[in-house]
């Protein structure tokens, strides 16, 4: 898997304006603020299975109700099409 190219990336970024350029790495990054622990910890839940069945993993952070996520493709060094996908999946799972 190749690296996403800057223009898609910016596309993107624009489309889905919560998430932002990981610092400091090549990632892109999401926090998600819910009630309490227990509907971040549900949220974290399923964004597992999902990323379980994609064979592509979040890397994430948890406290009580925020959830901090980078998502970068380490194989390919950077961003690529699988982290937009699962951060769609993610976007898809939050709460409306």
């Amino acid at each position: 898997m190749e690296k996403l190219d800057p223009v898609a990336r910016a596309a993107f970024l624009r489309e889905f304006s919560a998430w932002r350029e990981a610092e400091g790495r090549d990632g892109i990054a999401r926090t998600a603020v819910f009630a309490d622990f227990s509907e971040a910890f549900g949220f974290m839940t399923r964004v597992a299975l999902a990323a379980e069945a994609a064979g592509h993993h979040p890397e994430w952070s948890n406290v009580y109700n925020k959830v901090e996520i980078v998502l970068t493709t380490h194989d390919a060094g950077g961003v690529t099409e699988k982290d937009l996908a699962l951060a769609k999946v993610i976007e898809a799972l939050l709460p409306a």
